[in-house]
């Protein structure tokens, strides 16, 4: 009996369609679980499992906002992506998916009565209540993101196309050959070798009832090994529809090989559908071109440029071109801040972009005439991401030091906000609260350098702490109010350290000339900034030993703090740090990047380049002398793992107290969710070991 119900249940779930497929499988099904906090710590574990509020997206009549969130499931090592759906006000908060696999790029169809979504690869349509679940046909490759035209008769999307010859391309009997035939850089890239790339398809949808069909695919770049849009980041927020449908801007770098290596000369493109004309409206400029944006009434096009080739942290400008003159502009010339995210407001005489300025990324408002306006005030200490304008507010996200990302509504008369959703109160009202300052301190250089500091809960100024100094990556980034399940600052300080966040030179958030200092000067006067903001903390009463710890070029802080500290510190850790300069150069597979950095290849004999290999960290390691714990991606291939191998391995031969840690699957950043957890308890566990009072 129990065999025939079994066999009837399963008849059912395949003759019922893709409606039951979501609750197929009910055990690898994940979403929103309990969260058990104890004695108000909060935990790695309890980091990664708290709710991840993503991409909200407007319905057609302006009422609901669909969103999705993502949940992780440590014991099974991977995280689900589900939808909600909510009133424009935050009421009426409901899950519409309960899906083993992540819904992602989910997006409303013309009357807000669907949506569409990928899973898998793969594009599906359902109802706005998660019901009937249907795959849309016509599409035979996988796919990663989309985007529908403006009048719902055409799609863009992103696949992927074979780059790198393979074994029977050459020698048609060595099918079983595992072999990678190499002619050109870059044949890797972030964690990957590249064999395989992205372009952009655009095809017409037709409709009957409720079954979509695609059909007449076309490559925006067919016949070309063109990126687009441009790894390892890009998506589709480098293209963009007209308003009549009839054309796509997008960006592109349009070279391959060793020039591609070293360039960053993406530019803007308008490519006519009906014709295939593509003309470049941004030639002539080398650095990079992204972020195209048609206004409301077609007449304009806006992105956001940097002037300099090879630099990729130069000021990101905000361009405007009137398409019926060719006349362009900088609309950011008096503006000393980068423009990110740039959205047309909806009477089209305007554009909505975000910035980070002064270590607090806002809202800001440019006109055409080059007029910018702060809608977010400075004193609101959260950062905030972009924006989809509702009468006289804004939708968005924002996050902080103390709580991830949720969505916000944003009054753009006073910059106030509204929280709409509360995915993580639940837990964070459990979790006992850190104190956050910001002070500004005099650099040795008599300049004023804007510095976090957060203090544990219960801070008792009469007793002593253990002090953590991070040391942020880029180098050109910056240390805003940021949350992340990578480097966690509220858990550090929750786990009882005083934090230390100097955002030194080459910080992003203070104009492009602080930004610039830190070119061609690793050694020099961002190291001073470290120690000052570190002395600045250990001269207070409260301070006990001090550690520090960084990634990337965080973690070549490190290494070269370990060789030039004189005793200050008590205990280091390097995460995919630079340890080599030399070798790093010819191992990392963005060349731009260490060409304009470091002053060119070592083998260069103009000042700059000898001034900066002769003082890379492995130069220092005599006089190592305080433990340090060395991370590492093996999968990592803008740092290479062999960084972190050199320093451990020179560590060890000096008689330096030193662990490593590595991760076979990971790549400059550790994501997986037990490999986080564990890189986590380990980091706590060599801190705790080295700075207990």
């Amino acid at each position: 009996m129990k065999k025939s119900l079994l066999f009837i249940s399963l008849f059912l779930t395949a003759m019922t369609g893709c409606k039951q497929q979501q609750q197929e499988d009910t055990s690898s099904v994940i979403e929103k679980s309990r969260i058990e906090v104890v004695n108000g710590k909060m935990t790695p574990e309890i980091m990664l499992t708290m709710g991840r509020v993503s991409d909200p997206v407007l319905s057609p009549d302006s009422q609901e906002i669909l969103y999705g969130v993502t949940y992780t499931d440590i014991a099974q090592n991977r995280s689900v992506r589900q939808l909600f759906i909510m009133n424009v006000d935050g009421s009426d908060n409901r899950q519409i998916t309960h899906f083993s696999q992540s819904a992602n790029c989910a997006r409303w169809a013309e009357d807000g009565n669907a949506i569409f979504f990928i899973r898998g690869g793969e594009l599906f349509r359902m109802n706005a209540d998660g019901s009937a679940v249907t795959k849309v046909q016509g599409l035979e490759r996988q796919i990663s993101e989309f985007a529908f035209s403006p009048d719902y008769k055409q799609i863009m999307y992103i696949s992927e196309i074979q780059y790198a010859t393979k074994p029977t391309d050459v020698y048609p009997d060595l099918d079983k050959s595992s072999g990678r035939v190499i002619k050109d850089l870059m044949y890797r890239h972030w964690d990957c070798y590249v064999e395989k790339i992205p372009h952009t398809f655009v095809a017409s949808v037709t409709r009957d009832g409720e079954k979509y069909t695609l059909s007449n695919e076309k490559d925006l770049v067919e016949g070309t090994l063109f990126e687009l849009p441009t790894l390892p980041f890009g998506g589709l927020e480098q293209l963009n529809w007209s308003p009549d449908c009839s054309k796509i801007a997008y960006s592109c770098r349009k070279v391959t090989g060793k020039e591609y290596a070293f360039s960053t000369n993406t530019d803007i493109y308008i490519y006519t559908l009906a014709t295939g004309e593509c003309i470049n409206i941004s030639e002539g400029n080398m650095g990079y071109d992204t972020d195209p944006v048609f206004s409301p009434d077609g007449n304009y096009i806006a992105w956001v440029s940097m002037e300099r080739g090879g630099f990729e942290a130069d000021k990101q400008r905000l361009f405007l071109m009137d398409l019926r003159t060719g006349e362009k502009r900088d609309l950011s010339a008096n503006f000393g801040y980068n423009v990110t995210s740039p959205v047309w407001n909806k009477k089209g005489d305007g554009i909505w972009f975000c910035s980070l300025v002064n270590a607090i990324q806002g809202i800001f408002s440019a006109d055409l005439y080059g007029n910018i306006t702060r809608i977010t005030p400075e004193t609101s200490w959260y950062d905030f991401e972009k924006v989809i304008e509702f009468g006289d507010r804004l939708i968005c996200c924002n996050n902080s030091m103390s709580r991830p990302y949720e969505i916000v509504s944003v009054s753009v008369e006073d910059g106030s906000f509204i929280q709409l959703t509360h995915e993580n109160d639940e837990v964070l009202s459990q979790i006992a609260p850190e104190k956050i300052e910001e002070r500004w301190l005099t650099t040795t250089d008599n300049k004023k350098m804007h510095t976090w500091v957060l203090f544990p809960p219960d801070f008792d100024p009469q007793k002593k702490y253990p002090v953590m100094l991070f040391c942020n990556g880029g180098p050109q980034t910056t240390l805003s109010q940021h949350w992340s399940v990578r480097w966690n600052f509220k858990m550090m300080a929750n786990h009882g350290y005083i934090v230390v966040l100097p955002n030194r030179r080459g910080s992003t958030a203070f104009g492009q000339e602080w930004c610039d200092q830190i070119t061609r000067d690793y050694p020099g006067q961002n190291m001073k900034d470290y120690m000052v903001a570190a002395r600045n903390i250990k001269n207070e009463p409260y301070a006990g030993k001090i550690g520090a710890s960084g990634a990337s070029y965080g973690g070549y802080s490190i290494y070269y703090l370990a060789g030039t500290h004189n005793g200050f510190f008590d205990a280091f850790l390097a995460h995919a740090g630079i340890f080599n300069q030399e070798q790093m150069y010819m191992m990392t597979e963005e060349l731009w990047f260490p060409n304009w950095d470091n002053g060119g290849a070592p083998w260069d004999k103009n000042p700059d380049a000898v001034r900066h290999y002769s003082r890379s960290p492995h130069k220092l390691v005599t006089n190592w002398d305080t433990p340090i714990m060395i991370t590492h991606g093996e999968m990592d291939y803008r740092v290479p793992v062999e960084q972190g191998m050199a320093a451990f391995n020179a560590a060890k031969m000096l008689g330096v107290p030193s662990e490593m840690l590595l991760f076979p699957e990971e790549n400059h950043w550790i994501l997986r969710p037990q490999n986080s957890v564990h890189w986590h308890r380990a980091f706590f566990d060599w801190f705790d070991k080295w700075l207990a009072q």
